[in-house]
């Protein structure tokens, strides 16, 4: 269900086309929550035919022009709505986790070298948004919605932060095995 509520808020943000919104989210909102580019196109025709959005009228005619969307009442209706209902907090499904539990059975075979990839991926993500902290949070920056923003984004650090301190902490435990 959050999909189109993702989409809603990027479109609220700046009407966009598939494209842009495609573009968009693999650098901001696909931070936290993923799309593929057939999924968002996809999506953009059901908010579309519920009522939710519509296609911007084009400026000029032109030969594969593409189309942009802007969200029309009923669609702030939709996300305000869901904004405000209560949600409960999903439980974590990694498979890392999975596999560590069954490594714990079948043996530990391998599983250190993928940590260490692990470990490598999830520093770079951190390093990743800690350039976007310094770089787009400025303490100037200081509205409600930019502390809401930021929030994700502190999010995303505190989440990251975790994963490198516990891969370190979890590889320190294999070594002295």
């Amino acid at each position: 269900m959050s999909l189109p509520h993702a989409i809603l808020t990027a479109l609220l943000e700046k009407p966009s086309s598939g494209l842009e919104l495609t573009r968009r989210f693999d650098k901001s909102i696909g931070y936290f929550w993923s799309a593929t580019h057939q999924q968002i196109y996809r999506e953009l025709g059901r908010l579309e035919r519920d009522g939710l959005i519509r296609e911007l009228p084009a400026r000029a005619p032109a030969r594969g022009q593409k189309k942009v969307y802007e969200v029309l009442p009923e669609g702030r209706a939709e996300l305000a709505r869901w904004t405000a209902e209560p949600q409960d907090p999903k439980p974590l499904r990694d498979p890392l986790l999975l596999r560590l539990r069954s490594a714990a059975v079948v043996g530990t075979d391998g599983i250190d070298d993928d940590l260490r990839r692990h470990l490598e991926l999830h520093r770079r993500k951190l390093a990743t948004y800690l350039e976007i902290d310094e770089r787009d949070f400025p303490p100037e920056k200081d509205t409600v919605p930019d502390r809401l923003q930021h929030a994700v984004l502190r999010a995303g650090i505190d989440l990251e932060t975790f994963w490198v301190q516990w891969i370190e902490r979890t590889l320190a435990d294999l070594e002295r095995s």
